[in-house]
């Protein structure tokens, strides 16, 4: 059973995505109100997904987030981003600094259940092509892009295609290899580059130059 946080600071919204999750089967192990408390509760409930919104009071999601992706111990937590807005840059900051994903709240219940069980099991990232227009609006050209000279070529294909928003069955087509080969090579590239989401490593692909934003 996925064990799951929900913060929300708005009550409604809070019960009624707990009790959609629970009537789904999942584990509900906290609802939180504000970063603050999502913070202490991941903490101590070590939840496998977060459903965090934005905007808080005492600790926003964004910074929320960080600090419970900081201080994971073994494997973090997926967090998915309650917005309103699908195209807005907090979105883009929170992939930039870990977020799975993210779900608009008029989202039908029962794609945010799919969405959940989608990041649970380490599979594709949501939404990609919705994800790769969001990155294209708000990326700011490559300035101090970071090395990737720790990756080996292969790996180095393989962040790029990702980049480019293709599955992992569609990358392993393209490079005529298994589908698990091409787990491996992901989970080995966002070791060494520190990365603790797929949408992390797509916008990093853009930050380094591997996929050019489409041309406006």
């Amino acid at each position: 059973m996925i064990k799951v946080l929900v913060v929300d600071d708005q009550v409604l919204i809070r019960a009624g995505l707990a009790a959609l999750l629970r009537a789904a089967g999942l584990d509900v192990v906290g609802e939180a109100v504000d970063g603050e408390e999502a913070v202490r509760l991941a903490a101590e409930r070590a939840p496998e997904v977060i459903l965090m919104d934005i905007s808080m009071p005492r600790l926003d999601g964004i910074t929320a987030m960080e600090r419970i992706l900081a201080a994971a111990k073994g494997m973090p937590p997926k967090v998915l981003i309650l917005t309103t807005f699908d195209l807005d840059e907090y979105v883009y900051n929170a992939l930039r600094l870990g977020a799975s994903g993210f779900l608009l709240k008029d989202t039908p219940p029962e794609r945010i259940i799919a969405a959940i069980r989608t990041v649970a099991a380490g599979d594709v990232l949501l939404a990609p092509g919705i994800t790769k227009r969001l990155i294209e609006a708000f990326i700011a050209p490559p300035a101090a892009a970071p090395s990737l000279d720790g990756l080996t070529v292969r790996e180095t294909e393989v962040l790029r295609l990702v980049g480019q928003a293709l599955s992992n069955k569609e990358i392993a087509l393209r490079l005529s290899v298994s589908e698990g080969t091409i787990k491996t090579h992901l989970n080995r590239l966002m070791a060494k580059l520190g990365l603790t989401s797929r949408a992390q490593a797509v916008v990093l692909s853009y930050d380094c130059g591997l996929v050019k934003p489409a041309a406006r």
